[in-house]
């Protein structure tokens, strides 16, 4: 999932410096991006060092500012409730 974000960030980036925020490649870079983040969010990890991995990752995109819409929260806090 990581690699995944990482993909998709990418590709976000490549859309905003080629085409600016104003295009449909932007909008749908854009969307990519942001539901790759949102899956990490919610990924319930099992081990520790996936946890270990998650907590790392989500640090560092949070120190760029990016990690700010209640979507994030909001799956990042479900993903450590347990179901039965």
């Amino acid at each position: 999932m990581i690699d995944g974000h990482k993909t998709a960030y990418a590709a976000f980036l490549k859309a905003v410096h080629e085409t600016g925020a104003n295009s449909r490649d932007y909008d749908e870079a854009s969307r990519e991006e942001e539901g790759a983040l949102i899956s990490i969010c919610a990924f319930p990890v099992a081990t520790q060092g996936d946890r270990f991995a998650k907590a790392t990752y989500l640090l560092e995109i949070e120190a760029r500012g990016e990690l700010d819409l209640p979507e994030h929260m909001q799956a990042l806090l479900h993903s450590t409730t347990w179901t039965v």
